[in-house]
């Protein structure tokens, strides 16, 4: 067996490990920054209709308090903008301030226009912004009647992009993969890289007026879609010198443990690429459900420490206890602390060195009795059923315990 002659410091081993992250352009939304360095941002939408402002708040709130980062409200008409004016103010006097984000479809220039007073990002969608009426006779769109589409988006967006660079807000341009203008099916198909045209056709309209201040997202309900979009985007922007943040999801990604997976498929595939600044899992399901899969997608890749981490072995036939229901009593007892990494492992042939980096282990011996370990180092044995509670005690005296 061949072995190194010098052993890799700490340094080294943990420079190893880390995911690079793309170098981006720092995007506040509010209190909150994009990109930048700063850590992956986590996000929802609430599923309330917005001219209910109470319903609204609530929601908004449920959301915030959980750890959605940034929360996004639908503005489909006028009347929902003067809602939006009236959500802000009631979180302000009822709550506290919560980074806001307007999504703006179907022709909503008037309605970004307004709405973009009341949020601190408004979210549009190329393929949606500036109507082209279909046209089932069409084989091609010919060049003069592309650029007179592209004249009457850039004269359409000027003015919010000047609202938004003049007050200091962001922009998200978000492509659907299900929804790109006809002119872009047509001259690119139905590809990522339409997707990616349809986005920097926007970014150059944005950037020709100064204003910077962009996030980009290219969804799609296909994860190979979505993945193929992102890294192609990433290659262009890379290419003509952006460095905007880029937001993951896979839009539609339906429910249960399945919706969870395709999203952690897509999401995850390209975080450990580098990519992403912000991240929205988009479930059928109360919006509530998205946030721990977000932050457990991020800590699982190391991006961000916001719950305890939990190593613990699948169990086999050298397990001197049930591992399945200790892990459930040490993770209740212990699932509100923050930043810790807590090992349960069910016998001493792999224990030990399968839990050398968790914080604290608890470790099957000898029948009826567990060891408790400080990192690699043996702490105390103690019988089984006293477990937990001398865990908890461990971590007391290290002073490393909060109450829930």
């Amino acid at each position: 067996m061949q072995t190194l002659s010098t052993p890799i410091s700490s340094d080294q081993s943990l420079i190893s490990t880390m995911i690079p992250r793309r170098k981006t352009r720092p995007v506040r939304i509010g209190d909150v920054t994009i990109g930048g360095g700063f850590p992956v941002v986590v996000q929802s939408m609430i599923n309330e209709d917005t001219l209910d402002v109470k319903a609204s708040v609530d929601a908004i709130r449920r959301l915030h308090s959980i750890g959605c980062e940034i929360v996004r409200v639908t503005v489909p008409s006028l009347a929902h903008v003067k809602a939006v004016g009236q959500i802000k103010q009631k979180l302000i006097e009822t709550y506290q301030v919560v980074p806001l984000v307007a999504d703006v479809h179907h022709n909503g220039m008037k309605i970004a226009l307004e709405v973009a007073n009341h949020v601190d990002k408004v979210r549009i969608n190329p393929g949606l912004y500036v109507f082209e009426k279909p046209n089932d006779q069409r084989t091609e769109y010919t060049q003069a009647e592309f650029d007179e589409i592209g004249e009457k988006i850039h004269e359409t967006l000027e003015p919010l992009v000047v609202s938004l660079r003049d007050q200091g807000k962001a922009m998200r341009i978000g492509v659907n993969h299900g929804s790109l203008a006809e002119r872009m099916l047509f001259t690119y198909g139905d590809t990522p890289e339409g997707m990616v045209q349809s986005a920097l056709e926007f970014i150059r309209i944005c950037e020709s007026l100064n204003f910077h201040n962009l996030i980009i997202s290219l969804k799609a309900s296909r994860v190979p879609v979505m993945v193929a979009a992102y890294r192609l985007m990433v290659k262009r922007m890379d290419e003509l010198g952006m460095d905007y943040p880029l937001h993951l999801g896979v839009t539609e990604a339906g429910d249960g443990e399945y919706g969870r997976i395709k999203s952690t498929a897509g999401i995850a595939t390209l975080l450990t690429d580098g990519i992403g600044d912000t991240i929205r899992i988009s479930l059928t399901e109360a919006p509530e459900k998205e946030i721990p899969v977000g932050y457990s997608i991020l800590q699982a890749l190391g991006l961000r420490k916001t719950m305890v981490e939990y190593v613990a072995c699948p169990s086999c036939g050298r397990t001197l206890f049930n591992l399945e229901e200790v892990l459930h009593l040490v993770r209740e007892a212990t699932k509100h602390l923050t930043g810790l990494d807590i090992a349960v492992m069910g016998c001493i042939v792999n224990g030990p060195g399968e839990m050398a980096d968790a914080d604290y282990g608890y470790v099957g011996k000898q029948p009826g009795y567990i060891s408790l370990y400080r990192g690699r180092e043996e702490i105390k044995k103690v019988p089984e059923a006293n477990g937990v509670e001398e865990l908890i005690n461990l971590i007391k005296a290290d002073g490393r315990w909060v109450e829930p």
